[in-house]
């Protein structure tokens, strides 16, 4: 997993065809209810990097980068929120107590 940090990396990766699952994470490191969902996300997630590169974003600092991921992949936003899509199309996103690593899975 990596940090999701400038807006040449997100381009990258919504026009990346190179048929593999990515996903977003984004979470605010102020708010109790996102820490949690990050928390037990972490403690969920048993998928290897072949099966999905994850992407997390901190919202605190690289909110235009929200914004930009909010217009690019037209999901409304939301904070925690989960977006997993391939060469560019939205295939799930799921925010607070939605997100879950089995809806990840189904996508595999």
């Amino acid at each position: 997993s990596s940090d999701l940090t400038n807006n040449s990396q997100l381009e990258e990766l919504i026009t990346s065809k190179d048929n593999q699952l990515k996903a977003i994470f984004k979470h605010s490191t102020r708010c109790g209810i996102s820490r949690m969902v990050l928390k037990s996300f972490e403690s969920e997630f048993d998928l290897d990097e072949n099966q999905i590169t994850m992407y997390f974003l901190d919202l605190l600092n690289f909110r235009e980068i929200s914004n930009k991921i909010a217009k690019d992949m037209n999901v409304y936003h939301q904070s925690p929120q989960l977006i997993a899509f391939k060469n560019g199309e939205v295939l799930y996103h799921a925010s607070h107590s939605d997100i879950s690593v089995e809806s990840l899975k189904k996508l595999v």
